[in-house]
């Protein structure tokens, strides 16, 4: 599609992750806090946006028409050892503030299943990861940010004083209220860069529930993958935790806290559209159930392959094909537990081949207006985009969600309307009145935005 086009400097044709619903904007690369304020005060009618590395899955990180700021070049990392607390630009990767504290003893409080987002990414979005149940997003982490507002003034926000009502609705709200460009948050001191895990191979979906239940106290990171393709619902979990000095051989204490992760392969630019079916996802997810053990415990793993095994695949998003991929993401209350069941009927219904659909625990919601996770369960899948029939079950779910309680996710939504949205998430009047106080121009906005009239 970019060869169609004639750009002029500085233009790029955007999309998620995903790779869906592309849209054209002027791409500026900032490197301090004063490029930041100049590009907001001088914004034109169609505002500014700040974009990460594009991990979001849909159109959060990308606003047609607009100046989008790069602030991958604000990348400074400092950590304090004795306070247990990181200072860091929000152009810096979590993969690079890893590769900075894993070695002195220190790991992020939340990852998500990548490590290719940037801090403001991780605050933006509020990202969760395996160890919600225990400790919450990453925003509940943070201790002070850094925010340009729609002014292009500088603010200082914090969860404990007269600003927390700002702060918290900077976390989680995509970007919306002003472009961040520092935060300081705190760490888990480990002892170890390897990870000691418990694996499950479990034939139906009630088990793989109840098991996840009973764990809730016992482990602090769980997951399980659900084979979408057996009606079963069966699936493998996961959990684990940092292991200690003395789980480790020998050989492995000699490189305790080693951390150098490195993607192992690279997805093709092209695949060829339908290489995803049925067939082919079904015998993926056979064999991958296989290789499973029955029951191991206390194996010893690296941080890459507990947390991000896919990031040993540079690209993997190409598998879907050139129609692109979405993810569905919700979260319903332990009241609503049978939705996850009715989720994933009702996308066997329709074929769909998903080879990646995770189920977590959440814990207690933290105060911010449009963090996503609250307490229940939250299923996530990913289909091709252009699959027949997606459309009418996803809407159908929406509604089904939406009467429990529950709602989507903003970082992985592309497709959920306005209604569904302003639905499912009580408190965005509250959010816009004081995203208004932040941004009175309207400068920040972004395709997300516009499509559900945010």
């Amino acid at each position: 599609m970019t060869q169609e086009l004639s750009l002029q400097q500085g233009e790029q044709l955007l999309t998620g992750w995903g790779r869906t619903a592309p849209s054209l904007a002027q791409v500026v690369p900032c490197t301090s806090t004063a490029e930041v304020q100049e590009a907001v005060r001088t914004a034109g009618p169609r505002g500014v946006l700040v974009r990460g590395l594009g991990r979001s899955y849909g159109d959060a990180a990308q606003s047609g028409g607009a100046r989008v700021l790069d602030l991958q070049s604000i990348n400074s990392i400092d950590y304090d050892a004795e306070a247990g607390l990181v200072t860091a630009g929000a152009g810096a990767s979590l993969d690079a503030v890893m590769r900075t504290i894993v070695p002195l003893g220190a790991f992020v409080p939340v990852t998500p299943g990548t490590r290719m987002i940037t801090v403001g990414g991780a605050i933006g979005a509020d990202v969760h990861g395996k160890n919600h149940h225990v400790d919450g997003t990453f925003g509940a982490h943070v201790r002070q940010l850094s925010l340009v507002d729609g002014n292009g003034e500088l603010r200082e926000l914090n969860p404990d004083d007269s600003t927390s009502a700002q702060f918290w609705t900077t976390i989680g709200g995509m970007g919306l209220t002003g472009a961040m460009t520092s935060a300081c948050f705190d760490v888990i001191p480990i002892e170890t860069s390897r990870m000691s895990v418990d694996t499950k191979r479990v034939d139906d979906l009630e088990e793989v529930m109840a098991h996840m239940v009973t764990g809730d106290s016992r482990y602090r990171y769980t997951v399980a993958w659900i084979d979408t393709v057996s009606a079963s619902g069966r699936g493998i979990i996961t959990s684990g935790d940092h292991a200690s000095l003395d789980q480790l051989s020998d050989k492995q204490r000699s490189t305790a806290l080693a951390f150098a992760p490195k993607a192992l392969a690279s997805a093709p630019n092209l695949f060829p559209p339908g290489l995803l079916n049925k067939l082919t996802v079904k015998a993926f997810n056979e064999a991958w159930f296989r290789r499973a053990p029955l029951d191991r415990a206390d194996e010893i793993q690296s941080i890459g392959a507990f947390f991000h095994p896919l990031d040993g695949v540079q690209n993997w998003n190409r598998v879907y094909g050139p129609g692109g991929f979405l993810q569905y993401q919700f979260v319903v209350p332990d009241s609503a537990s049978e939705l996850v069941r009715v989720a994933l009927d009702r996308l066997r219904g329709i074929s769909a081949p998903s080879f990646l659909t995770v189920l977590k625990r959440f814990g207690e919601a933290n105060p911010a207006p449009l963090s996503f996770p609250k307490t229940g369960w939250t299923l996530a899948a990913d289909v091709p985009a252009g699959l027949p029939g997606l459309g009418t079950v996803l809407d159908e779910l929406d509604d089904l969600v939406a009467d429990a309680g529950g709602r989507l996710y903003l970082a992985k939504d592309s497709r959920q309307s306005p209604q569904m949205f302003a639905r499912t998430y009580p408190r965005l009047g509250e959010w816009q009145k004081i995203r208004d106080e932040l941004d009175p121009r309207g400068v920040f906005t972004s395709d997300l935005a516009r499509r559900l009239s945010i």
